[in-house]
């Protein structure tokens, strides 16, 4: 792959992707590319995953096909060799410290892309260097089961873009990569658009995660629908402070949750994704997985703390999202259950923010 400007290789070519993070993003894209006869190597940091890989290849399995596919797997240490074409798949708490690692095997006209939660562009880019890095959105549903084995549970947006807006002739290039994995993938002049609007949706993911409740489920709870509307506006209301328009996907309707927006059109939209959700065969958010199954970190600060951060530079408060980070803090430590009054917490503060 050549520089941002330069001519990369053919859409039909075979290309030699590493895909670091085998786990439920990173395995299902890696998996499809392998399949359609691309040069993949992963790189996971769980050993028992590594091993699986190499010695049983890796397993998709789902409602939209199963199957299995080879391809050599290396934990960070064991890894060798140099790539123009890098996703990066991890958690995005782990960015920075992934970001670091990656950085010996990225080329000099190489590019990592994001294929993450949040706004990790902004991080790596100090790291790498802005002009190689671009940005990704992904909304399909996916679970890494176990070593070896992640579940493709249901098709949802995937969108990739350069940071600055330019359909370069890389970026071309990469959108035909990730029409490989879903023929229905965007390349956009607006990611960071995409990125802004999976905060706030996933604001409501987060708010869903602290309760036993599966997403559609929670969603459909018509006594917590003003929270939740009021956590997408709260969201937005930083998203245009920082210039950005958001963009609309699976149900999710950004001008819905906008300064002007009637009750009954953010309402309309949480019907809309809850009957996005309804068509998936991932109950549960991957949020509520990290709670409740894999017994460890979120995402949170890594998502909901953008969101903090950047109303806090622009005077603008964000109680709903600070007290959400503070909830699932709490059920990380273990001081607190998934339980659906965990919300009531939440609906006090609107209330007071109302009186």
């Amino acid at each position: 792959m050549n520089g941002p400007d330069g001519m990369g290789p053919s859409a039909r070519g075979r290309e030699r992707v590493l895909i670091w993070g085998a786990g439920a993003i990173g395995g299902c894209i890696g998996a499809y590319l392998v399949q359609a006869g691309h040069d993949v190597t992963f790189v996971d940091r769980a050993l028992d995953h590594v091993q699986a890989i190499n010695e049983k290849g890796l397993h998709v399995v789902g409602p939209l096909e199963t199957f299995s596919v080879q391809a050599p797997a290396f934990t960070s240490e064991q890894l060798e060799g140099v790539w123009d074409i890098i996703l990066l798949c991890t958690k995005a708490q782990d960015t920075e410290a992934a970001g670091l690692e990656l950085a010996p095997h990225l080329s000099p006209s190489g590019v990592v892309v994001s294929v993450q939660n949040g706004l990790n562009p902004l991080i790596l880019n100090p790291i790498l260097g802005l002009e190689r890095v671009m940005g990704s959105f992904v909304n399909f549903g996916a679970d890494y089961l176990e070593p070896g084995m992640v579940h493709y549970s249901g098709r949802g947006a995937v969108v990739l873009g350069e940071q600055d807006g330019s359909l370069t002739a890389r970026a071309q290039s990469l959108h035909a990569l990730f029409k490989e994995f879903d023929p229905e993938a965007i390349l956009s002049r607006n990611i960071y658009g995409y990125l802004w609007s999976k905060l706030a949706y996933g604001a409501l993911l987060f708010a869903t995660a602290v309760t036993p409740d599966g997403i559609a489920d929670a969603l459909e709870h018509s006594e917590n629908h003003e929270l939740y509307i009021e956590l997408g506006r709260e969201v937005l209301r930083v998203a245009y402070a920082e210039n950005i328009v958001p963009e609309a996907f699976n149900g999710f309707d950004p001008a819905a949750f906008s300064p002007g927006s009637s009750e009954e059109q953010a309402r309309e939209s949480l019907r809309e994704m809850v009957a996005f959700n309804r068509r998936s065969a991932k109950t549960h958010s991957g949020i509520w997985r990290d709670l409740a199954v894999r017994k460890r970190r979120t995402e949170v600060d890594a998502q909901l703390g953008w969101v903090v951060h950047f109303g806090a530079r622009h005077g603008l408060p964000t109680p709903l999202s600070a007290r959400l980070v503070g909830l699932v803090h709490e059920l990380e430590d273990g001081v607190r259950e998934l339980r659906r009054a965990n919300l009531d917490e939440l609906r006090g503060l609107l209330l007071q923010g109302q009186a």
